[in-house]
């Protein structure tokens, strides 16, 4: 497992932040989005070094990286910026790689953060590159969009499940359940509303295939999420965190978050400003 969840996670350092942070078309984000690769590739290399000092060292790396990052988020809102609900998803996505490596860092230690052990952290750290950064940066580029009452739900009520999920942790399994209800209402909204981004008229073959792929492929995923999440609070069987490993967290990452970038990448591309004017 720890050679997937590693590929995954390199895949969220290197590719999906920096592709984000293009996508956001703010130019503040410009100078750490160039920057980034000086911080995320000690990060990935960090990954695959036994635990001890040069791992955690490289890990530390990332973490400044991501800290800058996360910085901007507080920055941002108090210039009064970002504070409607496409706004408050991009702050969320700009927040949470820190808490990604903070765990990282940890968990390169041989640290039991909190009491966490080290499997739970290892498995922290994709999940806040894809049910934090990607879904909440996706979630708010949807609202732009899809600027009506589901678009708005959506990109309030993933930053709200990702934070619900973040607390469950201290709290209990319960508590995590509850985040995992409303982190999966807030992204099957998302993957109604891309879904139908995929069969508007205009679309691209391309396009509108990786849309619809993204879409669908939440449908899985969070299905997944819920089970795991209401057998670890009622004691009904339910996946391994291997099994959820090789199919949520490859699903998320692959079908979801890097199908949904490129898309939204191309349709940039093809139409420099499909927001009117606006952008997450």
């Amino acid at each position: 497992m720890s050679a997937l969840v590693n590929a995954i996670v390199m895949l969220g350092m290197l590719v999906v932040v920096p592709a984000g942070l293009r996508l956001t078309g703010q130019q503040d984000l410009n100078r750490i989005r160039r920057l980034w690769p000086l911080f995320a590739v000690p990060g990935a290399v960090a990954l695959w070094l036994p635990r001890g000092p040069a791992a955690t060292a490289l890990a530390c790396c990332y973490a400044l990286g991501a800290v800058l990052l996360a910085l901007h988020a507080p920055r941002r809102a108090a210039r009064g910026r970002d504070l409607d609900p496409a706004g408050i998803a991009l702050l969320t996505a700009l927040a949470t790689p820190a808490v990604a490596a903070t765990a990282l860092v940890a968990e390169r230690s041989g640290h039991e953060l909190f009491g966490f052990d080290l499997g739970i952290l290892a498995l922290t750290v994709p999940h806040f590159h894809f049910a934090g950064f990607a879904a909440a940066l996706i979630a708010g580029l949807v609202c732009r969009v899809s600027d009506g009452p589901a678009g708005r739900f959506a990109a309030l009520s993933v930053p709200l499940g990702t934070l619900l999920v973040l607390v469950g942790y201290f709290i209990g399994d319960w508590a995590e359940l509850a985040g995992a209800l409303v982190l999966t209402a807030g992204m099957w909204t998302v993957g109604l509303l891309t879904w139908r981004m995929g069969q508007a008229d205009g679309r691209d073959r391309t396009t509108r295939l990786l849309l619809l792929a993204s879409a669908a492929v939440l449908v899985a995923t969070m299905l997944l999420a819920l089970s795991w999440a209401l057998g670890e609070a009622t004691g009904l069987p339910h996946p391994t965190l291997t099994w959820m490993a090789a199919t949520h967290g490859l699903g998320n990452a692959l079908g979801f978050a890097l199908c949904s970038l490129l898309a939204w990448r191309r349709i940039r591309t093809e139409a420099p400003d499909p927001t009117g004017g606006r952008t997450a």
